[in-house]
């Protein structure tokens, strides 16, 4: 099958996989047991795994199966009547024994191996899934219920940890589901039947035109020069397409791009609105955007960082992967940093999928250069580049009015012009803290806030009311003498979090 993986790559997930975690134990007999006992457990795994999908076992299976086991252990040589017999007389999950002592191990030293096992088996469980290219539900459902069973032992032991880095369901392939060949048809308008009767329980709806996709990135506050380079790429890509119906040659062209500029800039909107507009002009079939950055694509050892990375891939192929803040996967500082292993799965991705993938990588300008020379594949692929310039203060003041419109609120002459200036003000004096279109999402929050406190304390509000912000919303109760300017950069700042931190929030435009 297309995109599949090889027995051979399967082996090598694996054995990275679980070689990796086996240098974790500090145990030596515990390190031992696992060794002995994990390619056993794993492939009782993947017998449950299999037998949960409802289709028949192909001679993939067989081959996967086969692959699942580690330098030094028996290799084994299952025929594909033992693995159909195997399967079907699948006992049910049941902890491996080694499980045990790990958790007592963890109880001794306080550490976090046996919470570590339960996300290598989930990866593991998720790999012996994909054989087919498809994760169902009753395949997630049974990984799902091995991960709980085991961090049930975990939470009965006391051994709390942090919320699984995977959501199980996040893998699912989603499919249409068909009608059921029973189903009467609608009876026709004027027969007696209920109008809403004729109409399906659930329209999808119509995906956006090309013309109506342009026109929304013509609505964006600022970026003319993004605009026009979007544009331009888009009438490459359509002039290209249509040489390729006419059998013209058509020169090597890479569509993945690099964006660059600081943040709240408008990145990420861009970014979907570009994979809509591919799928709208026929280069992704899909056109959805899966955002992710350094979390979402490297893992705590070796082998784990390819599987999560390569599970991103899936999640994305029809469409967009943005990768945000990009520039930490290449730590320089630190050769043995798994963020390598991630740009090396990304690669392989970009290569077996290039008909129905775009990657765009996202960064600060000066930090991008560094993630672009990191791997000699990254320059050949990315060498189309969008610089996203700050707002100005005109620009910045459109986007807190077009929020203002947009959630029904309204400012008055004095207002705007306070608030225009304070934004001025705030552009002129920027500094590395200066957050764009997040800034002006801050001093939106932070003015309705005080506005609900005004009119809450109102007798009778009229709609107006309701609806107006004023000078005093954009001022601390205790500054009225605040200036425009100290007022706008008060609350641009950051919103405080529970832990005393800075809460990062995604604005209509970023």
């Amino acid at each position: 099958m297309k995109g599949s993986m090889t027995a051979a790559a399967v082996h090598k997930q694996y054995e990275d996989g679980i070689s990796a975690f086996r240098r974790q134990i500090g145990d030596a007999a515990l390190r031992q047991r696992f060794a002995a006992e994990a390619d056993a457990f794993f492939r009782a795994c993947a017998l449950g795994v299999w037998g949960r999908d409802g289709n028949a076992l192909t001679p993939r299976h067989v081959e996967y199966y086969n692959a699942v086991y580690t330098k030094g252990n028996p290799v084994p040589s299952i025929l594909f009547w033992e693995l159909s017999s195997a399967v079907a007389e699948y006992p049910g999950f049941q902890a491996p024994g080694f499980f045990a002592r790990m958790r007592a191990s963890d109880r001794v030293s306080g550490g976090k191996l046996s919470r570590r096992f339960v996300d290598l088996m989930t990866l593991m469980l998720l790999l012996f899934a994909a054989v087919d290219d498809i994760v169902s539900e009753e395949e997630a459902g049974f990984v799902n219920h091995c991960a709980d069973t085991l961090l049930a032992l975990c939470d009965r032991d006391g051994l709390k940890g942090d919320k699984a880095p995977l959501d199980v369901n996040d893998f699912i392939t989603r499919r249409p589901v068909a009608p059921k060949p029973d189903t009467p048809a609608p009876a026709a308008q004027g027969e007696g039947a209920p109008q809403a009767a004729a109409q399906p329980k659930e329209e999808a709806e119509p995906a956006p035109s090309l013309e109506e996709l342009l026109a929304e990135l013509d609505s964006l506050c600022g970026l003319e020069k993004v605009k026009k380079d979007v544009k331009s790429l888009i009438n490459l890509v359509k002039v290209r397409k249509m040489r390729q119906e006419h059998n013209l040659p058509v020169p090597p062209m890479s569509l993945h791009l690099v964006f660059m500029g600081n943040p709240g800039t408008g990145k990420t909107t861009v970014a979907r609105l570009l994979a809509k507009i591919y799928h709208a002009i026929g280069v992704l079939s899909k056109g959805q955007l899966v955002e992710v950055d350094r979390s979402g694509l490297v893992a705590g050892f070796v082998g784990q960082t390819a599987i999560k990375t390569s599970e991103v891939i899936q999640k994305a192929l029809g469409g967009v992967l943005f990768i945000d803040e990009a520039y930490a996967l290449a730590n320089q500082d630190s050769p043995n940093d798994f963020g390598k292993e991630a740009i090396e799965a990304l690669l392989k991705g970009m290569e077996d999928h290039r008909a129905d993938l775009i990657v765009i990588v996202a960064g600060y300008t000066e930090l991008m250069s560094n993630f672009i020379n990191a791997n000699p594949g990254l320059e050949s692929r990315f060498n189309k580049y969008f610089y996203f310039e700050d707002y100005n203060g005109d620009e910045l003041m459109e986007i807190f009015r077009s929020m203002c419109k947009k959630n029904g609120y309204t400012l008055d002459e004095e207002t705007d012009q306070f608030a225009a200036e304070g934004f001025k003000q705030l552009y002129e004096e920027r500094d590395e803290n200066f957050g764009n279109a997040r800034d002006v999402r801050n001093v939106f929050e932070r003015a309705v806030a005080r506005q609900a406190d005004r009119v809450a304390a109102l007798e009778n509000p009229s709609k107006e009311d309701l609806m107006a912000i004023t000078v005093s919303d954009l001022k601390e109760d205790d500054e009225p003498e605040e200036t425009p300017g100290q007022a706008i950069a008060q609350d641009a700042a950051p919103l405080p979090t529970e832990d005393g931190g800075a809460e990062d929030r995604t604005p209509t435009q970023e």
